[in-house]
């Protein structure tokens, strides 16, 4: 609902709207995506009195609900070519951009766009150039390579509401997710159900769910659901659901290695049960890629108990009002107590973040009096002082060192200037990591899933610095970031590097994204030995000592 508002916004401003009111739906847009609920548990009351909302945009929220759309979407959307409406989903165009390229050269399509890149038909466009033109291009082909994909959060409600339906239907027995989204892939091309009933029925499940079947055979289909999401539905008995279970949720790769050594009994009674005939300890789901986990599984040097969101004891990387979060200080330390967490190391933005009101000296000192005080009151919750600094162009920090050691940690991110070379974006980050007062390493790539591939980096050079001057790395947990790459984890349990799952929460909602670094987590087989916030607040106070 938030993403329609924004794209509300940006077919406004393409065809010249009022701009006090593409600015209000901005508004409406941030705060809808910060609400801990979903909107249809709100009265259309509380929906009218939400922040920036009010009785207008409540009404369209209204018609959102019911219908999925509203007029004056409905009227923009006819006015606009399919292709341009795509055009806005690419990272760095914008309807300023987009708008140019439709009225000066009549572009509508994302293929036309590429095109006219390669013909160099941007360069004397204003506000273009060739460099503006090259980072379109780059855009464009990014693009294309991932519009089949979703990132994991975003199927996830619909997948898990998918199991339940076909689980509730009379005639089926059993139901799994499976596939890449069993194995928690960060990016998925489809939702994988493995189904158990009467294979037979499938075209009347498939009505009695408004999923339409696209292509079927013998033990397999491809479908599509209401809302459009690429499905694929797998055949099973309840005799051979774990050896289906298991087939269907390993990458080819691992499931060829598996056969090569013995063709698994099909009716196992589970899937440990086929690993221990194949001679072989359980395997995890997340593992099951087909990289080295067989090997290492024969040798017995898989870790016996991966990380668990369980295991997560603090929640570390978190924004308040004090810079861009949704909420208090307070209320943030709160809502962790209330989840069962011991501490909450806070790290709003820096000052050179003016675009997210970034803390300056005085509001520093007016912050940490505030958490001297919460210490106190909420003891034996504990909140760490820390801060977010930004890393600047030259890899230096944002604040001086006296500001810099009054912190309990800092994590150093890059979040400007992020078109670079691998060897400015390695100085600004080598130079940073060096930095004495630095602690944690945050969203090394600065990646956004399917959205911004990130700056080139040497992960082997960048995780060598960060063993050599015993700085953390984030995995941050924000699902469209998951960086650092969780198939670099492995060569930082080599080098003896801590890692933390650090949700990168604006608002009290955003905590509980620790669990997608979990998963992302589990994937680079990490265990809780290996990561900072699995520990006591004091082992945690000790860690950050030390730097």
């Amino acid at each position: 609902m938030a993403n329609t508002f924004r794209l509300l916004a940006e077919l406004m401003e393409l065809h010249g709207e009022n701009p006090f009111k593409i600015r209000s739906y901005e508004v409406a847009a941030r705060t809808i995506e910060q609400q801990p609920q979903p909107l249809s548990a709100l009265s259309a009351q509380q929906i009218e009195d939400l922040p920036g909302v009010g009785k207008a945009i409540a009404g369209k929220i209204s018609a959102l609900l019911q219908t999925g759309t509203f007029d004056l979407l409905d009227r923009l959307l006819a006015v606009t070519p399919a292709g341009i409406t795509e055009m806005l989903q690419i990272k760095g165009l914008g309807p300023k951009k987009v708008k140019i390229l439709w009225q000066e050269l009549n572009i509508e399509t994302v293929g036309e766009l590429l095109y006219a890149c390669q013909e160099n038909r941007l360069l004397h466009l204003k506000g273009f150039g060739e460099k503006t033109q090259e980072n379109v291009k780059k855009s464009v082909e990014y693009f294309l390579a991932n519009a089949k994909y979703y990132r994991y959060a975003d199927m996830e409600p619909e997948a898990l509401y998918l199991q339940q339906a076909f689980a509730q239907l009379p005639d089926v027995e059993r139901v799994e997710l499976t596939g890449a989204y069993r194995r928690k892939c960060e990016v998925l091309e489809f939702a994988d159900l493995l189904i158990a009933g009467n294979w037979s029925n499938l075209q009347n499940w498939c009505n009695q769910l408004q999923i339409m079947l696209l292509h079927v055979q013998e033990q397999s289909a491809t479908a599509q659901s209401a809302t459009g999401l690429p499905l694929q539905l797998h055949s099973a008995t309840t005799q051979n659901f774990a050896c289906r279970l298991l087939q269907t949720t390993a990458a080819p790769a691992h499931w060829q290695q598996l056969i090569a050594i013995k063709e698994p009994n099909p009716h196992s009674n589970t899937e440990t049960d086929i690993y221990q005939q194949l001679g072989l300890p359980f395997i995890e789901p997340e593992l099951r890629e087909g990289l080295d986990e067989i090997e290492l599984a024969r040798k017995n040097h898989l870790p016996p108990h991966l990380l668990r969101v369980e295991d997560i004891t603090g929640i570390i990387h978190a924004h308040s009002t004090y810079s861009d979060g949704r909420d208090s200080l307070e209320n943030i330390a709160r809502a962790c107590m209330a989840s069962g967490y011991l501490y909450l190391g806070i790290s709003d933005h820096s000052k050179a973040a003016f675009y997210a009101n970034g803390l300056s000296e005085a509001a520093i000192i007016q912050q940490h009096k505030e958490i001297d005080r919460l210490n106190q009151t909420l003891a034996p919750f504990r909140i760490f002082k820390g801060i977010e600094a930004d890393i600047l162009n030259d890899g230096s920090l944002d604040y001086n060192n006296e500001v810099l050691q009054s912190f309990d940690f800092v994590i150093a991110s890059i979040h400007s200037t992020l078109q670079m070379t691998e060897e400015k974006a390695m100085m600004r980050l080598i130079r940073a990591i060096e930095n004495p007062y630095t602690t944690i390493l945050g969203h090394l790539t600065g990646r956004l899933l399917l959205s911004r591939a990130g700056y080139p980096v040497n992960h082997r050079k960048i995780i060598d610095a960060c063993a050599a001057n015993k700085v953390i790395i984030e995995i941050n947990a924000n699902p469209y970031r998951l960086d650092i790459d969780w198939r670099w984890i492995p060569y930082c349990l080599e080098k003896g590097v801590l890692l933390s799952i650090n949700p990168d929460a604006h608002s009290t909602a955003g905590i509980n994204d620790v669990k997608y670094g979990v998963f992302a987590a589990r994937k680079g087989k990490l265990t809780k030995e290996h990561t900072l916030n699995t520990r006591t607040p004091d082992e945690v106070a000790g860690i950050f000592a030390l730097k």
